[in-house]
């Protein structure tokens, strides 16, 4: 399956949540600090409409640090109803626009990780295809907005669950989906990292 393929899945999948929360649910607290899941989702779709001209405005507009673009993005879509995002997902269950990048990569990787930044906190966890894993871990590492690889450096990762492993230094271990989470810069997954370099790692999570 192809990286696109794989970013459509996770959107599916995406869908399939968001359909069945509960109002009370989209107002909860996400793993993103002040973000709400409806936020959360707010941000995954802030993207998909936009054109090369205006994904140009927005970087500007935000003076191209990220934190301020995703602001802006997340100003105009937090306005929609759940009921709206919902059907803007559904309209885009293939990536466009910026997160269409690097093949799907971006959409796969941001899609994976902000799934879970929603899953967790309402008690709905699954089972992530470790083909969807491995290219996440990858483009959460070495894409150019998370850098997680800054953040996990001087440690070895290793995965329990997949055949995955990467860096040097002292081992740090957990689930592949708690490695992406932590070189993610999550700290809800710190009691499911082990290891001597565990604390070097939990130290740089947000």
């Amino acid at each position: 399956m192809s990286v696109m393929a794989q970013a459509r899945a996770e959107r599916e999948e995406l869908l399939d949540l968001l359909e069945r929360l509960e109002p009370e649910q989209w107002r909860a607290p996400s793993l993103c600090a002040g973000w709400t899941v409806h936020d959360v989702v707010a941000h995954v779709l802030s993207y998909d409409e936009l054109g090369p001209r205006q994904l140009a405005s927005r970087f500007a507009s935000g003076l191209f640090l990220v934190d301020r673009i995703n602001a802006l993005g997340l100003r105009d879509y937090a306005r929609r109803t759940p009921a709206e995002l919902v059907d803007l997902l559904r309209d885009h269950l293939t990536p466009a626009g910026l997160t269409a990048g690097l093949g799907g990569a971006i959409a796969l990787t941001d899609g994976l990780i902000h799934q879970q930044d929603i899953r967790r906190p309402v008690g709905k966890p699954r089972q992530i295809p470790a083909d969807r894993l491995v290219p996440a871990l990858r483009t959460a590492l070495f894409g150019p907005v998370l850098r997680g690889a800054v953040r996990v450096r001087d440690v070895r990762l290793v995965a329990t669950d997949i055949d995955w492993t990467f860096g040097r230094g002292p081992e740090v271990t957990g689930t592949a989906e708690a490695l992406l989470m932590a070189v993610a810069g999550r700290r809800a997954v710190a009691d499911e990292l082990s290891g001597p370099g565990r604390d070097r790692v939990v130290r740089r999570l947000g």
